[in-house]
């Protein structure tokens, strides 16, 4: 495929996210995205702030303003983080946005003319204390499955397994924490997923690429206990997306708006049309990528995220685009990732603790995280972030294997010829055995960044770093210049071109320092097809310039106080 639509899961609006959530989704869909148009291909990359629900309304009345209000200013806080960590989207949508509205409502009605939607009347949860129905998240208390004391009215996030409120022990409002709770009757929107339970189960079964945790967890969802319930999709709120079928009044549904799972994944097609809006495109722009009729059919659609957002990927926002029957694109592949714990522990929102984005970004570039997120990526397990692997693997990895390299070669030719590639000499054997292995290298790269094996392609990109280090050490040219300047003069030759090809490779792990080595090297970032005609890219006499330190080691110093500082209280 040479056209490929990347969805990353969408963050809440309520607050800036920790380096968990970062890893967990949008960053390695920013690698995947950033590899895909190194290789030429388009590339669709989406993803948005999700603002509706009753986080968004608490944030919102704990900052003391108008839901609106904090929803706008916390989107630009979140795209400007995003920016700083060289987030690469097409577009960074809002779920309050009017093509969402839109489209959710479209849905909606499509399911009801369908015969999935259902109206039911339901006992809920009403908190005398706040005065208010009490959405499924903002009821907690035990678990009946496993007995987790911090279970929520929607799931308990230590079993995983789907609960309604009133299956909780001992419930209390997560708001106010009273237990003076009553249950009263409202009328709600079901979606039947149980009428599609075969056609999704089917639908997986033929997924046989994705990650086991992905297909376990929708497996589990299936046909574990009672199996694939309908689930409400509408709340008693004020803040979301109005209860209207396909823009019409829903009899009965005054007052009432769609629950936010329901509008968020939706949120990926709206902010695909919020793009060709701002753009002043038509429809055309966006329906190539999500319908079938309009040309996605020859699109590969790959959607990142947290164990914790599966189900809905591959439940319930496929019910919904299966349920409209009309030719909308379903997803081909699904990247999850567990979770990354910190130091010894929990990331935690409420109790700060933990690196949050916009912390990382003041003490360190973007760089230095993504290269050990994305090379310690909670792919086949939970990973652990402790500050004394972060500073072992950036000053190793960073600092002392790609940034010497550069350093020395740059420098030194600087200091022995110009600061021009320098000509004469041959390649002999040592070059050529070079090449042999980094043609292995970039091509068993390239099948795990195609495969989305985050960690295998971060170690395989270290070891081509590494090759070049081990030929500069066996060379040694600052020793061949003595006797025979010409042969060194190829020596450095090669490995100045090493350079131009490590400022491509990197490019989708560490944007900025791949921008660095082309400035420097005043090239183009051309993928390598044949390594042996990319390590010839740069002729006699091209000239180059030394950069800049490429990265500065973390002393301990620096080490114990970022550990004190992030142990616990948000700033």
């Amino acid at each position: 495929m040479n056209r490929v639509l990347i969805t990353s899961a969408i963050p809440y609006i309520n607050g800036i996210k920790h380096l968990g959530n970062l890893v967990g989704s949008q960053l390695p869909a920013d690698l995947y995205a950033r590899y895909n148009r190194c290789r030429g291909r388009e590339v669709m990359f989406i993803c948005a702030t999700d603002e509706h629900g009753t986080p968004a309304e608490l944030a919102a009345a704990k900052a003391g303003k108008p839901v609106a209000e904090f929803c706008a200013e916390m989107h630009e806080v979140q795209a400007e983080i995003a920016r700083g960590f060289r987030l690469s989207f097409d577009n960074f949508g809002r779920s309050s946005s009017p093509q969402n509205h839109k489209l959710t409502q479209h849905f909606a009605g499509k399911l009801a003319d369908n015969g999935f939607i259902e109206e039911v009347s339901e006992k809920q949860v009403y908190s005398n204390a706040d005065g208010r129905f009490l959405p499924d998240r903002y009821i907690e208390g035990e678990c009946p499955n496993c007995g987790y004391d911090g279970a929520r009215g929607d799931q308990c996030e230590n079993c995983t397994k789907q609960l309604d409120p009133t299956d909780l022990i001992n419930p209390r409002s997560a708001i106010s924490g009273s237990t003076d709770l009553e249950v009263r009757e409202t009328k709600h929107l079901y979606l039947k997923q149980s009428a599609m339970k075969d056609k999704l189960d089917a639908w997986i079964d033929q997924k046989s690429d994705w990650p086991v945790l992905t297909t376990s967890i929708a497996k589990k969802w299936l046909h574990d206990g009672d199996g694939l319930q309908d689930r409400g999709i509408t709340r008693d709120l004020d803040w979301g997306v109005p209860v209207k079928k396909g823009g019409e009044d829903w009899p009965g549904m005054e007052g009432k708006v769609f629950y936010v799972w329901f509008d968020a994944p939706i949120e990926y097609i709206a902010a695909t049309a919020e793009l060709a809006d701002e753009k002043g495109e038509g429809p055309e722009f966006w329906e190539r990528w999500w319908r079938t009729d309009k040309g996605a059919d020859d699109v590969r659609y790959v959607q990142f995220m947290g164990k914790d957002n599966v189900p809905f990927h591959t439940l319930s926002f496929p019910a919904t685009i299966m349920g409209s029957q009309e030719p909308w694109k379903l997803v081909d592949y699904i990247k999850s990732f567990n979770y990354l714990n910190y130091d010894g522990g929990q990331f935690s929102t409420s109790k700060g603790r933990g690196v949050f984005m916009d912390q990382a970004l003041s003490i360190l570039p973007a760089d230095y995280w993504r290269w050990w997120l994305l090379s310690h990526a909670p792919e086949n397990s939970d990973s652990e972030f402790t500050w004394e692997n972060f500073q072992t693997s950036v000053n190793k990895d960073l600092a002392d294997v790609l940034g010497n390299f550069v350093s020395r070669v740059t420098k030194f030719c600087r200091s022995k010829f110009s600061e021009a590639v320098p000509e004469g000499g041959s390649y002999g054997d040592a070059e050529t055995a070079l090449i042999a292995d980094l043609t292995t290298k970039v091509r068993a790269y390239e099948g795990h960044m195609e495969a989305m094996d985050v960690r295998k392609a971060a170690q395989e990109l270290r070891g081509i770093w590494v090759a070049g280090n081990e030929y500069l050490q066996s060379t040694a040219p600052w020793a061949t210049f003595k006797t025979d300047p010409d042969q060194a003069a190829a020596q450095i030759r090669l490995a100045l071109n090493l350079i131009r090809l490590y400022a491509v490779l990197s490019a989708p792990f560490i944007p900025d320092a791949s921008e660095t080595l082309r400035a420097a090297m005043d090239t183009d970032m051309d993928w390598p097809g044949d390594v042996a005609e990319a390590l010839d890219t740069l002729k006699p006499g091209h000239a180059f310039t030394v950069p800049e330190n490429l990265f500065a080691k973390i002393a301990d110093e620096q080490r114990e106080e970022w550990q004190e500082r992030f142990a616990g209280t948000r700033d």
